[in-house]
C-alpha cells in the first residue's frame, strides 16, 4: 500500500508538466511563470522534507503516511477550484507540502523492514511512482483536452483519499508505537544519566547531534552532490519536456504527452534494475553507468527531430529516472538507524531546495529562445555528477 500512495503521490505531482500548455492558455502565463508555478511545488514538497522526517521519527511512519495522503487529497481540490493564478500558485504550495510528508517515511519503514535488500525493496516502490507517472499525466492531458484542465486534477482527489484509508489499514501500527517506546525509554535513561535536575534531553538537540555525525562522512557528503546534480537535472527536465516537444518539435499535445508517459514507464524498469544493480555490485559500478548514458541522451535530445528517433531517445532518457534508486538507499543505511528520518530529511530539504530553482532558470531561458541549450545544459550537470563518482570510497557499504 505504501507504493499505491507514492503512485499518486508523485504521479499526481507530474501532471502539473503534462497541464502546463493548458493552464498558459487558461491563465495567459509565460514559460517563466510556469517555470516559476513548478519551483514553488517542488520547493514546497523541499521545505516539508525534514518535518516529515522528524514526524516520522518521533510518530511513526503509519501515522506520517496517512496524514500526508488525506491532507494531499484536500488540498489538490482547491487546486482544482483555483479561480485565478494567485490562487493556483497557493494552492500549488500546499499540495507541495503535503505530499513532501510522504516522501521520507517511505523510504525508512522500507529500509527498516528489508536492511539487506532495501535499494530492491525501495526501487520497487519508487518504480510505483514511475507508473503513476506514466499512466496518470497522459490521462490527465486527456481530460486536460477533452474536458478541461481541472478534471486533469479532480480525478485523483477521490483516489488520495481512499489511499489515506488503505494506508491506515494495512500499514503496522505496531512500528509506531515501539518507536514512541523507544524515545521514551532513551529519554528516561538520559535522565537518569544526567540526573533529576536535568530531567529529559530535548529530543530536538540530541537529534541535532546525532544527524550531525551522520552527515560528516565522506560518502555521505560526496554522494549528496552527486543527488543534487542529477536531481536539478531531471527536476528541469520533467518540468518541460512536454512543453518543449510541443513547442520546438512540432508534437501534437497528446503525443508529447504519451512519450512524456513512456519515459515513465520505462522508470518501471529502470529503477528495479539499477536497484538491484546497486545492491549486487555497489555504488561505484551501477551509479556511473547511469548518469553517462543519461547525460549523452540529454545532450544528443536538441539534434533529433523525428518521431521515430525521439521515441528511441526517450527511451534512453529514461535512464535519468535510475540514479535515485542507488543514491537514496546509500543514503539511507550510511545514517544512524535513530535518526533515519531526520537526517534523510536534511539531506532532501537541501539537495530539494537547490534543485527547485532548476524549473523557473529553464523557464526564463525558453522564454529567451534558448529551450535546445536548455537541455545541453542538463546534460552538463549530469555528466559532471557522474564524474564525480571517482571520489566515492571503493567500499559499497557503510
Amino acid at each position: 500500500m505504501v507504493a499505491v500512495g507514492w503512485f499518486l503521490s508523485l504521479g499526481v505531482r507530474l501532471v502539473y508538466p503534462a497541464v502546463i500548455p493548458h493552464l498558459r492558455t487558461a491563465y495567459g502565463i509565460t514559460l517563466s511563470t510556469a517555470g516559476l508555478l513548478l519551483t514553488a511545488l517542488w520547493l514546497a514538497y523541499a521545505l516539508g522534507q525534514l518535518p516529515g522526517g522528524i514526524l516520522a521519527d518521533r510518530f511513526g511512519e503509519r501515522a506520517v503516511l496517512v496524514t500526508s495522503t488525506f491532507v494531499s487529497g484536500v488540498t489538490l481540490g482547491l487546486v482544482v477550484v483555483a479561480g485565478v493564478v494567485e490562487l493556483l500558485f497557493a494552492a500549488t504550495v500546499l499540495f507541495g507540502l503535503s505530499t513532501a510528508l510522504y516522501g521520507v517515511s517511505r523510504f525508512t519503514i522500507l529500509s527498516n523492514v528489508y536492511p539487506e535488500n532495501d535499494g530492491t525493496a525501495i526501487s520497487i516502490t519508487m518504480a510505483a511512482g514511475d507508473l503513476g507517472n506514466s499512466l496518470l499525466p497522459p490521462f490527465a492531458g486527456f481530460l486536460a483536452v477533452t474536458f478541461a484542465w481541472q478534471f486533469g486534477f479532480a480525478f485523483a482527489v477521490p483516489l488520495f483519499l481512499l489511499a489515506a484509508v488503505g494506508l491506515y489499514l494495512t500499514v503496522p501500527a505496531g512500528a509506531d508505537g515501539e518507536r514512541g517506546q523507544r524515545d521514551d525509554d532513551a529519554d528516561d535513561a538520559d535522565g537518569r544519566v544526567e540526573g533529576d535536575d536535568r530531567g529529559r534531553l530535548p529530543r530536538a538537540l540530541d537529534t541535532a547531534r546525532e544527524v550531525g555525525r551522520g552527515l560528516r562522512s565522506r560518502p555521505v557528503i560526496v554522494v549528496t552532490g552527486i543527488q543534487t546534480l542529477a536531481y536539478c537535472a531531471w527536476q528541469a527536465f520533467t518540468g518541460f519536456y512536454p512543453t518543449y516537444l510541443i513547442d520546438v518539435k512540432g508534437l501534437a499535445p497528446t503525443t508529447a504527452t504519451l512519450l512524456f508517459g513512456g519515459f515513465f514507464a520505462m522508470g518501471v524498469l529502470v529503477k528495479p534494475i539499477t536497484g538491484r544493480g546497486y545492491d549486487v555490485y555497489g555504488v561505484r559500478r551501477t551509479l556511473p553507468t547511469v548518469l553517462v548514458v543519461a547525460g549523452g541522451s540529454l545532450a544528443v535530445l536538441p539534434f533529433v527531430g523525428s518521431l521515430p528517433g525521439l521515441v528511441v531517445l526517450t527511451l534512453f532518457l529514461s535512464s535519468l529516472l535510475g540514479y535515485a534508486s542507488v543514491t537514496l538507499p546509500y543514503l539511507t543505511s550510511a545514517l544512524p538507524t535513530a535518526v533515519q528520518g531526520s537526517g534523510l530529511g536534511v539531506l532532501r530539504t537541501g539537495y530539494m531546495v537547490i534543485g527547485a530553482a532548476s524549473p523557473v532558470v529553464a523557464g526564463t531561458l525558453a522564454d529567451a529562445g534558448r529551450f535546445d541549450e536548455v537541455f545541453l545544459l542538463l546534460a552538463g550537470l549530469v555528466l559532471v555528477a557522474g564524474v564525480c563518482c571517482v571520489l566515492l570510497p571503493r567500499a559499497s557499504s557503510t
